[in-house]
């Protein structure tokens, strides 16, 4: 099953490249038009520095536009696994983890990034409750998933100590890889957050 998140990314990233290419294919029209009014005339054509009839690469003229958007695109064109990792904030990453276990409402986790998009370290300012989950001081080493805010299991958390109020995250393929969710799981729909 293809991941919803990277999926999201790579519509992103193709929007983002499509509009750079239009907003430059604009740009080098007016170019064009300007050349074109200018070398109608003999002051123009030397002005503009079209001779003979030959044109001027539009890319010599302006070196820093081209270069800029070129940078651009460079950055955009690798794909999900970089807007991957741009698009998960700290507190995207807090919000899940309520998301994604009912015993985890009402903590107010708190987010650091350990790795962009990869890993993040969670603190939780209340305890776990006891709706579906371990024991009160039963929690070091339990795994629960994540879900996002359009409801899929974007990845999972493994609690750090007994008390369950530190926690240690994992988004996409790295949560599977730390056996906190099954591949399967990963991505699927989940409209509630779930128990036990």
């Amino acid at each position: 099953m293809t991941n919803p998140l990277t999926n999201d990314a790579s519509t992103r990233l193709a929007s983002i490249g499509d509009a750079l290419e239009r907003a430059a294919g604009h740009d080098l029209a007016r170019e064009h038009a300007a050349l074109t009014d200018a070398a109608h005339t003999p002051q123009g054509a030397r002005a503009t520095g079209i001779a003979g009839g030959r044109w001027r690469s539009l890319a010599a003229r302006h070196p820093r536009r081209f270069a800029a958007t070129l940078g651009a695109l460079v950055v955009l064109i690798p794909g999900g696994a970089i807007a991957a990792t741009q698009l998960f904030s700290n507190g995207d990453v807090a919000a899940s983890i309520p998301a994604g276990t009912l015993a985890l409402l009402n903590t107010n986790p708190t987010c650091t990034t350990v790795t962009a998009g990869v890993e993040y370290h969670c603190t939780l300012a209340g305890v776990p409750s006891d709706q579906g989950g371990p024991a009160a001081g039963q929690w070091l080493g339990t795994v629960e998933p994540t879900v996002d805010a359009t409801k899929h299991v974007n990845g999972g958390c493994r609690s750090l100590n007994a008390a369950g109020t530190e926690w240690e995250c994992y988004i996409g393929q790295k949560a599977v890889a730390e056996k906190i969710i099954g591949a399967g799981f990963l991505g699927q729909f989940s409209p509630s957050p779930g128990v036990g």
